[in-house]
């Protein structure tokens, strides 16, 4: 492991909390496999077992769980946004997500950027129903109004047939299509976390 590895940050927006099984998770840790051992540092934090008042604030006061998520936000190089796909959307744990990033969408680090300027996004999404695509639509627009950079080919997803009740956590094998996937995420992801690190934004 080299002495600053990449962190890859995995959000697990599942509406089920631990340790209840997920296909999120499932999905999630397929993905994480892919990012070299040699080179990551992968987490994975199952958001719904946070208490995330809602709200616009970087805090929020006693018992907000927000600073410190943001805190591993901003610690990450790779920050995958994960969720399961409910009546068409994501769930409302993501929504908080994305709500909490809004309260710095103007804030700027020491040099004058974008505080997210250098983090790089992808996002995740599973479900027995049709949603994905505008999913990562909308899961990627936020993240790039925050500033983070989304890398080529940088979303994965599994959907099963619609009103059945197989879930990716059900499959006996993941099919090629999401394991390619999974792969040209991490590879394009790691590959654009290290082109910021040598060369960051300019100075707007």
């Amino acid at each position: 492991m080299p002495d600053n590895p990449t962190r890859v940050l995995i959000l697990n927006t599942t509406l089920k909390a631990s340790p209840e099984r997920s296909s999120t998770e499932a999905l999630a840790t397929e993905l994480g496999r892919e990012f070299p051992a040699q080179q990551c540092e992968v987490t994975t934090v199952r958001v719904v077992d946070l208490n995330l008042p809602p709200g616009i604030s970087v805090d929020l006061g006693e018992g907000d769980d927000w600073p410190g998520l943001r805190q591993q936000i901003l610690d990450s190089d790779i920050v995958v946004f994960a969720t399961p796909t409910w009546l068409g959307h994501m769930t409302s744990v993501m929504r908080r997500v994305l709500e909490r990033l809004n309260a710095d969408i103007a804030t700027l680090d020491a040099d004058g950027r974008p505080i997210f300027a250098g983090l790089v996004a992808a996002a995740l999404v599973v479900g027995n129903e049709d949603g994905a695509h505008k999913i990562v639509a909308d899961l990627l627009q936020g993240a790039n109004d925050l500033a983070f950079s989304v890398p080529a080919n940088g979303c994965t997803y599994w959907n099963g047939r619609a009103m059945e009740k197989i879930d990716f956590q059900d499959l006996e094998t993941t099919p090629k299509a999401v394991r390619d996937a999974n792969k040209a995420l991490a590879s394009n992801a790691l590959h654009l976390s290290r082109l910021l690190r040598e060369h960051p934004y300019p100075v707007s």
